[in-house]
């Protein structure tokens, strides 16, 4: 089977909108023709030398990638640096790169949902919840024969739409009055005269942004000349989207088991496993973020967690964090690492969505080799922890 690169784009997209990603983010198509055709996919880390390798020699059609390409703009992509010359590979064996950066990392089924599932939680849910989208609550009301019409252009415009469902909207069949003035042209009944009919009042939800455009198109699609209407703001819960991920483990155990349990878990990298905290201090309560994690260090604690898996957590904010009362222990491991589980799940959410055959790179691209013990460490640890 095989799809248009575009339609495979939207599969993903639908997946890790693009417009949940940070605004300092690039994601979404970097190379590639929209109606070329895609039948094989490999999802990476980074798109680097060793995974358009790897794209090459497996003969993959599309390349998808976590972390971008370019992350900041660029006047040229000529092959004389290392960036342009992966762009002219790719173009030349006809691969396609699409990158999931950090609308990956927030959405649901994302990258923190799978460390956080390849880490046993249970329970999870957002560390820091995305917030809502702003919404506001369309009343209008229409003859009754007008109303399904009216309905399906505020659809047509934005209107409506909850999760999955579109049209969405709520009716009652009541009465209108009123008198048209001199001046008026009314649809129904005449200047001066007071007129009743029977009306639909109608509600849907409108996305706050799309507020011009729906009422737009409640002005064209309505047979009154001054149609009733009003924006109600309303508040949306949070959703399973959001930064980091907080849960339970399924029974208690010591940091220095937990631990083990995080190196078994993860992919293993020079870097390897990190620990701060008591060796015997219970765990119950984890938070994780993949990737780097430093700024939700103080949501870790906000949020009761006995231990904080991360990535690249620098030493002063460690520090710091730790002298505060009632810290969590801190797990640091390679930022790849932590990034990694989330390529089986979303390779297998793509298969499932498109039927397209995919693939999870076996490439590390850890960009650490080695490591090298320090005086008096000869097993690879530090008296420190025990762990």
């Amino acid at each position: 089977m095989d799809l248009a690169l575009l339609d495979a784009v939207a599969a993903l997209e639908r997946r890790y909108p693009p417009g949940t990603a940070e605004d300092w983010d690039a994601v979404g198509l970097v190379v590639g023709e929209p109606d070329a055709r895609v039948a094989e996919v490999l999802f990476a880390i980074d798109p680097v030398e060793t995974v358009v390798d790897e794209a090459i020699e497996r003969g993959v059609d599309l390349l998808v990638t976590h972390h971008p390409l370019y992350l900041r703009g660029v006047t040229s992509v000529a092959a004389t640096g290392a960036k342009g010359r992966l762009v002219h590979r790719l173009i030349r064996a006809g691969i396609a790169l699409y990158v999931a950066h950090t609308n990956a990392d927030i959405a649901a089924g994302g990258v923190n949902d799978a460390l956080a599932a390849a880490l046993g939680l249970t329970g999870t849910r957002p560390l820091v919840p995305a917030p809502a989208p702003a919404h506001d609550l369309l009343v209008t009301y229409a003859p009754v024969a007008s109303a399904e019409p009216v309905r399906r252009a505020l659809a047509a415009a934005g209107a409506g739409a909850i999760g999955d469902y579109e049209g969405c909207a709520w009716s009652v069949t009541g009465a209108g009055e009123f008198t048209p003035k001199p001046g008026a042209s009314p649809a129904v009944g005449q200047v001066g005269a007071h007129e009743r009919l029977a009306e639909t009042r109608l509600e849907m939800v409108v996305p706050t942004p799309a507020r011009e455009r729906v009422l737009a198109a409640l002005r064209a699609a309505h047979p009154y000349e001054e149609p009733a209407f009003s924006f109600l703001p309303t508040r949306t819960p949070a959703g399973p989207t959001g930064s980091g991920r907080i849960g339970e483990l399924s029974a208690p155990a010591t940091l220095a088991d937990f631990a083990q349990a995080v190196a078994r878990a993860l992919p293993a990298t020079a870097h390897g496993v990190r620990v701060a905290g008591a060796p015997g201090s219970v765990v119950r309560t984890v938070a994780v973020s993949g990737g780097s994690g430093d700024a939700y260090l103080d949501a870790a604690a906000a949020a009761g967690a006995d231990v904080y898996v991360t990535a690249d957590l620098r030493h002063h904010r460690a520090s710091e964090a730790l002298a505060e009362p009632g810290a969590p222990a801190l797990i640091d491991v390679a930022h790849w690492a932590s990034e990694w589980p989330w390529l089986p799940v979303a390779a297998a959410d793509l298969a499932a969505d498109t039927g397209l055959v995919t693939g999870v790179s076996t490439r590390v691209t850890d960009p650490w080799t080695d490591r090298l013990a320090s005086a008096g460490d000869t097993d690879g640890r530090t008296g420190a922890t025990g762990v």
